[in-house]
């Protein structure tokens, strides 16, 4: 099963591709960013990320899609903004495939490290590892979306409950 995972943003939205095998073992697709120009118009910039998403798909054919859920910061602006990059990347997603699930970054945490209070550093030292990768990925949006995606493939058998 090929899994897209997606670390929602809308300057940089980091995705994470995975494949995992019938033994449940998990390897590196690709992955990378989708970057949007700062000074363009913020619609614009959402029809990007749109088309962005839907490259992924054509590229990779993914077959079940998982994000991070949404997660208030201190600035409620940029929140506000990325929920909306959020809704353009969680509707491309139900058009292309319909199998999209949603966690929590604790819920991320806790699948990779088994503890739901890990830092950045080991979250990105844990994803290097169990996709057996040289070096860790970069950006760090992208090695979160790689965390999302192998959040799902390690928790897929209750995606009843996490289903979108």
């Amino acid at each position: 099963m090929i899994i897209l995972g997606l670390d929602p943003g809308y300057g940089t939205m980091g995705y994470g591709v995975i494949e995992k095998d019938a033994r449940g073992n998990c390897s590196c697709v690709g992955y990378g960013a989708v970057k949007t120009p700062t000074g363009e118009n913020f619609a614009v910039r959402l029809c990007m990320l749109e088309e962005g998403v839907n490259k992924l798909f054509d590229k990779f054919h993914p077959e079940e899609a998982a994000m991070e859920e949404l997660f208030f910061s201190k600035n409620i602006t940029t929140g506000i903004a990325v929920a909306h990059a959020r809704g353009v990347m969680l509707l491309t997603c139900n058009k292309r495939c319909g199998r999209i699930f949603e966690y929590t970054p604790n819920q991320i945490k806790q699948a990779l490290t088994g503890w739901g209070g890990a830092d950045k550093g080991q979250m990105m030292r844990c994803v290097a590892s169990h996709l057996r990768l040289k070096a860790i990925p970069r950006p760090d949006d992208a090695a979160d979306a790689l965390a999302v995606a192998l959040c799902h493939a390690f928790t897929s058998r209750f995606s009843g409950m996490f289903g979108v």
